[in-house]
């Protein structure tokens, strides 16, 4: 019950974060991948150590391929980032910055035309749109039969809500990402936001369940009770098991961050911001937002 009762320092607590989060995604900006934006991206690896950043955009640079980026990726590796190169651009680049002698292997090459990165931005979005839309569909469908003191379509606009927390906290993490490293906006990272909406509502389906349950038990055997203690109740008999459950998650992101391939860094960086995020809103935000709804839109 103590969440329940402080629901409104959580309500203003979470209200602070995602205002950040918003104000991070605005002033930095995410910048968009070559999945997304189309060009070439290089990852090469110089064993014998990396020359300085200014020393390879100049060797990069005797390939007429106008803007370029350059940053590095590792202790011994870095990316390079052009316009969408041809094949024999691509051979001169390599053939450029080996040509004082420094030893430059290539780790990685990936190409993507400007109409198709588009394309793949699309798909992204509507896949986020579509993933949202059906599970305020289920939730509300799931929930059709005991709804009361609120209506089912309610349960939807909490998850909504929900749903909107989960993809702008990662979000605005990853924005200061990209600020402070060369992280860009890629599939992997879409990819991360999908696996966390679905992660963030199964949370929240468990408490909303026991809620159900609570409410469905309470009509059954004709027990008054108030509808702010019924949810403390769900939250209280379902915490420990969220908390678990995403307490076992993060390690094993966790280990991706600290041990993984440098290729999987990022999507388990935001994975594992995401899984605290869905944890927290699940708990803190979700069951309490129905409290507020059942005073202003209660069921005659």
């Amino acid at each position: 019950m103590y969440i329940v009762r402080h629901r409104v320092l959580f309500f203003w607590i979470t209200g602070i974060i995602f205002t950040a989060a918003i104000g991070a995604i605005l002033t930095l900006g995410l910048p968009l991948g070559i999945d997304f934006s189309g060009g070439s991206l290089m990852q090469v690896k110089y064993p014998n150590g990396v020359p300085a950043i200014t020393t390879i955009e100049k060797q990069v640079a005797m390939v007429p391929l106008g803007e370029v980026s350059v940053r590095s990726s590792g202790s011994d590796s870095v990316s390079i980032r052009t316009r969408t190169m041809t094949p024999a651009e691509h051979d001169a680049v390599l053939a450029a910055i080996s040509s004082s002698g420094d030893v430059a292997n290539e780790l990685s090459y990936t190409s993507v035309g400007p109409s198709l990165g588009s394309q793949f931005a699309t798909k992204a979005l509507w896949a986020i749109f579509a993933v949202a839309l059906v599970i305020v569909l289920y939730i509300a469908f799931a929930f059709r039969k005991v709804s009361r003191p609120v209506s089912s379509w309610y349960y939807g606009l909490a998850v909504i809500i929900i749903l909107l927390h989960d993809f702008i906290i990662p979000a605005g993490f990853f924005a200061l990402l990209t600020y402070f490293t060369d992280a860009q906006v890629d599939a992997l990272f879409v990819t991360a936001l999908l696996a966390l909406l679905g992660y963030s509502v199964n949370d929240t389906i468990v408490i909303f369940d026991r809620v159900r349950e609570h409410l469905a038990h309470n009509e059954k055997t004709n027990i008054k009770e108030s509808f702010e203690l019924t949810v403390g109740k769900s939250i209280d008999e379902t915490m420990t098991r969220s908390i678990n459950t995403s307490l076992t998650t993060a390690l094993a992101l966790g280990a991706l961050v600290f041990f993984g391939a440098e290729v999987t860094r990022d999507f388990a960086l935001v994975m594992l911001v995401g899984v605290v995020a869905g944890t927290y809103s699940s708990i803190l935000l979700a069951a309490p937002l129905l409290i507020p709804f059942a005073h202003r839109f209660a069921k005659k």
